[in-house]
């Protein structure tokens, strides 16, 4: 059985102060997440395997995003994203 069919998945947009590394201004920026929640019981034809594995999932977030265009005007350069874990269990 594959791991995708314990989760629901629905994407969401939560807010982070970020610095531009080129002008080196802090604005926020609304950044891409992918929720992952874990269903309420195993979706049917699962074997003892499945099982275990389904006991042992956790709900979880993963980052969309790595990229981010700079809000400041006169420099609107896109820098990476950095400092935010690509993972986040909920």
């Amino acid at each position: 059985m594959d791991e995708r069919q314990y989760y629901t998945e629905s994407p969401t947009t939560k807010p982070a102060q970020l610095n531009c590394t080129w002008c080196r201004t802090v604005d926020t920026y609304e950044i891409r997440w992918m929720v992952r929640k874990k269903k309420d019981k195993l979706p049917g034809g699962g074997d003892e395997r499945d099982r275990a594995k389904f006991a042992k999932a956790q709900s979880y977030m993963v980052l969309l995003d790595t990229h981010a265009q700079c809000k400041n005007m006169r420099c609107r350069k896109r820098f990476e994203i950095s400092g935010i874990k690509t993972m986040a269990f909920i």
